[in-house]
């Protein structure tokens, strides 16, 4: 595996790639890289003629200045991992590289910015898009691939590359979890042993909703995962959504044929959190 940290070196190493017919797969990441990852990876390894995996901590998608600092860095285990996996090339530049000037460009995403995770973190889809569009430009993929535990960033994304024009296909894979529910993520790491003990209880919340679909009200089962949460010491409820699972928007009522996502963001000690189940009413 070659390790490029110039955004002009990858430009020239994709060119003489793209000369020679090679189909490549990006994998964009801020490194931390786990199962859910690895498992992108390998789908990319497999449909693609080179796998190009990215790391970067971006600064400007953080809204939190504390959570960017304490993000977890762990490139030695991160590369040993890529190399297992058959990745063909680290994209891993510094700051200074992808932002060589200050950044004044800004995206609007219209409704789907202003709901969820664009409502109680301003600015952070600006930030996404921002870097998705640079690595797009710089690697210039044939595909990309994105995990649904990010399913609102795979919606900006999705729109990011429409609007742009972006010749490529994005590829969402399905949440990988841990054996008692927990999606994987690399905030994950952040958790200490309590609080790791205590953060599979976002899954299960969504499960109990996921339970009560036919049964009760939208509003109830809100009320009821509020309270089923609510009593556990280090947990801290911040948003609970029904979504239309394409375009985020918030849903008032089932109906048939819908794809429906259940979303939630949550606090568990300093760490966010963020997961999802998505349903299909024809199969409810």
């Amino acid at each position: 595996m070659q390790i490029i940290e110039q955004v002009s070196t990858i430009r020239q190493t994709v060119q003489e790639l793209r000369c020679k017919g090679k189909r490549i797969g990006l994998v964009p990441t801020m490194g931390a890289l786990h199962e859910g990852h690895l498992q992108l990876l390998r789908t990319s390894v497999q449909e693609n003629d080179i796998t190009i995996c990215s790391i970067f901590v971006n600064p400007t998608q953080f809204n939190n200045p504390d959570d960017y600092k304490l993000y977890p860095r762990m490139l030695e285990q991160d590369i040993a991992l890529l190399k297992t996996v058959g990745c063909d090339y680290l994209f891993a530049p510094t700051a200074q590289e992808v932002y060589p000037q200050q950044q004044y460009l800004q995206f609007s995403f219209g409704k789907l910015e202003a709901v969820m995770e664009g409502e109680h973190r301003p600015g952070h889809f600006n930030g996404v898009a921002t870097i998705v569009g640079k690595l797009f430009n710089f690697v210039q993929p044939h595909k990309a691939y994105f995990g649904q535990k990010d399913l609102q960033q795979v919606a900006i994304v999705r729109q990011l590359v429409h609007g742009l024009s972006f010749d490529l296909e994005l590829v969402c894979y399905p949440i990988i979890r841990e054996e008692d529910g927990l999606a994987m993520s690399s905030r994950n790491k952040r958790l200490n042993e309590k609080q790791r003990m205590l953060a599979p209880n976002l899954y299960k919340a969504l499960q109990l909703a996921q339970s009560q679909l036919q049964a009760k009200p939208l509003q109830q089962i809100k009320e009821e995962v509020a309270a089923f949460l609510e009593p556990l010491e280090e947990v801290e409820l911040e948003y609970f959504e029904f979504a239309d699972s394409y375009t985020m928007q918030p849903v008032q009522s089932l109906q048939e044929g819908q794809e429906l996502a259940l979303c939630i963001a949550a606090y568990v000690g300093p760490v966010r959190l963020i997961d999802n189940l998505i349903v299909n009413l024809n199969e409810s």
